[in-house]
């Protein structure tokens, strides 16, 4: 390349640089050019963002209108299938709560049903709180048909038509003005909820055979208390026929009963809560059953079932009247609802005199001493101490007559050696007149025992169903309603258990000392060593038999048999068998006057001795 080549590109290099610096846009420009790119991009951003928002609506708009043929589609065909029922077939579960003081009632729209119940002043053994029931463990409603086909209330979804703090409203109403309404009250401070069924001109929407309502009423039964099998025994299904008497099922086994008469009230009884169904008038007729939970393991006790009969017109505007209660069995709480509906009767008090000994003695005089003492220990101790000197001149007089009959048995053995065996009847008259002549009552130690035996079965029926021990703890025991233990085994034994109460074994042994006792005053241990043996077995069996039962029970039958010890060895220093058979001697020597009845046992003795002799010959 030669040198004028060379020098014109460089002339040509520095124009292109010179003119490059003098075309170059200024800072103003550059930033104007800058925010144009920005804008630019800006607008292509938003441009492309409405463009998917349109691309969206449009799509919305059509699945909309699917959804809208769909829906519509649906509902015609559910409506096609279940008439005017169809609103309720299907829906949402809720849940709506009436409370006061005493209890807590869970509502719920599907069934419109009571769906759980908390019992707010008690607990259970274990300290959770006390529900009646929960969830599906209760069932309540009735069946009917629309269309030809069945229904149940229960399965359907009312509509709340009101709520306030004590009283929720249901319904079901159809598009002809024809409703169905559930209503529930709860009144402040009552263990008794009110419940009401509201039909308006239901004979489009509703159909039920004979013209009535057929109520079910299902509950699995929960176990609340820590003996298991005791509690069990108590629990049960009661029912009222209207103006008669009170009755129960089977607790021990499986147990149905058809109510063909009007009832008034049917009654799911635990140990010492219940749930009562009752009638304002009274249900037509109706059909009970119970089945017994066998598994140990579950936290069921039994399964109740009941079917009532409503009697109701569905072409007319109707308001039935029901109650629930949902409370303790208290006998002051259950007596305070009127002698009509006799609820106290859910209190297994014992019959006949056994009830009315602790209707109108144990009770009455149990609760005043509740009023001015905490520890029901001590109430019990002193309840006892009321009983026993009350019973004190039976205790005194049995005494006696054994006391007697102890004195006369020397008398006794000479005349059974006298008279043989084979002499029977005569020995018998022997004996008969020796008691005559002296004075003395064979049956006066056994007698005033019998007169006694009244108020211990009372006793026995009214611990277990007293509600006021419940949970209440004295020493070892932590609850008088419930077995106490100081040892719990690691196995089973049959009839007895897998603990050990000590009260029970301090009730057998005050028992077996008492027996003692009993038998050095008898004259006729010697003479039937079978017995004696039998009357020390019994303070064996109480052993078995109680160490399951509530502590309260075996504790007042510990206190009541020491005492009687106490009460005997006092007794003892007051009668004095050398003046005692001076009487009977004395009694002895006057001239015994034959009654009439006397004379005519002898002689019908006389002509079966004849009878005798002349067969021999």
């Amino acid at each position: 390349m030669d040198r004028n080549s060379i020098t014109g590109i460089i002339l040509i290099t520095l124009i292109l640089i010179g003119f490059y610096f003098i075309n170059q846009p200024s800072k103003e420009q550059q930033e104007a050019i800058r925010q144009r790119r920005e804008q630019q991009q800006l607008e292509e951003v938003q441009k492309k963002v409405e463009q998917q928002a349109l691309q969206l609506r449009a799509d919305s708009i059509a699945k909309a209108l699917a959804d809208s043929t769909t829906k519509k589609d649906y509902q015609e065909q559910q409506s096609e299938r279940f008439g005017l029922i169809a609103p309720f077939i299907e829906g949402t579960q809720s849940f709506h709560t009436i409370e006061n003081e005493l209890i807590k009632i869970t509502l719920t729209n599907k069934g419109a049903r009571i769906y759980s119940v908390e019992l707010k002043d008690h607990k259970t053994h274990d300290g959770k709180p006390l529900v009646l029931f929960d969830g599906d463990d209760n069932r309540f409603g009735f069946p009917f048909s629309h269309n030809t086909r069945m229904y149940n209330t229960n399965d359907l979804y009312f509509h709340l038509k009101e709520q306030s703090d004590s009283s929720v409203v249901f319904q079901i109403a159809s598009e002809l003005g024809e409703s169905l309404s559930f209503k529930y009250e709860l009144p402040a401070k009552e263990h008794m909820a009110r419940f009401f069924i509201e039909t308006n001109q239901l004979n489009h929407l509703i159909s039920t055979p004979r013209g009535s309502f057929d109520v079910f009423w299902d509950m699995k039964m929960p176990s609340f208390e820590k003996g298991r099998s005791f509690e069990q025994q108590y629990s049960g299904v009661y029912y009222k026929f209207f103006n008669d008497d009170v009755n129960e099922l089977s607790t021990g086994k499986n147990d149905d009963e058809d109510l063909r008469t009007k009832v008034k009230w049917v009654a799911y009884k635990a140990q010492f809560f219940s749930s009562v169904f009752i009638a304002n008038d009274a249900f037509a007729s109706g059909r009970v059953s119970t089945e017994v939970e066998k598994d140990e393991q579950s936290t069921y006790l039994r399964y109740n079932h009941a079917e009532l009969i409503v009697p109701v017109d569905l072409a007319t505007n109707q308001k039935l009247e029901f109650s629930f209660f949902f409370g303790p069995n208290s006998f002051y709480t259950l007596n305070g609802y009127g002698k009509e509906l006799e609820l106290n009767k859910l209190i297994p008090l014992g019959w006949g005199i056994f009830g009315w000994i602790n209707r109108y003695a144990v009770i009455p005089i149990f609760n005043y001493l509740e009023k001015y003492i905490s520890s029901y220990g001590i109430i019990i101790l002193l309840l006892t101490i009321i009983i026993k000197l009350f019973l004190f001149p039976l205790t005194y007089k049995s005494y006696v007559s054994s006391a007697k009959m102890k004195v006369l048995k020397p008398q006794i053995d000479e005349i059974n050696e006298r008279i043989p065996k084979e002499k029977a009847l005569e020995r018998q008259q022997a004996m008969m007149g020796l008691y005559k002549k002296a004075g003395v009552n064979p049956m006066g130690g056994c007698l005033p025992m019998l007169l006694q035996m009244p108020i211990l079965i009372a006793m026995f029926r009214f611990f277990p169903a007293s509600i006021e021990l419940r949970q209440e703890s004295f020493l070892w025991a932590t609850d008088l309603s419930s077995y106490d233990s100081i040892f719990d085994l690691p196995f089973n034994i049959p009839f007895y258990g897998a603990h050990v109460s000590l009260f029970t074994l301090l009730m057998a042994i005050t028992n077996i000392v008492y027996t003692k006792m009993n038998a050095e005053m008898t004259q006729s241990t010697n003479q039937m060593p079978g017995m004696k043996t039998m009357m020390y077995m019994m303070p064996v069996m109480f052993l078995f038999f109680f160490n399951g039962y509530a502590s309260g029970l075996s504790y007042y039958y510990f206190i009541s048999t020491l005492i009687t010890i106490g009460q005997t060895v006092l007794i003892r220093q007051f009668v004095d068998e050398k003046v005692l058979l001076a009487k009977i001697h004395a009694h002895q020597k006057k001239p015994v006057k034959k009654s009439g009845f006397t004379q005519r046992l002898e002689e019908m003795a006389k002509k079966q001795h004849q009878l005798k002799n002349q067969k021999k010959k």
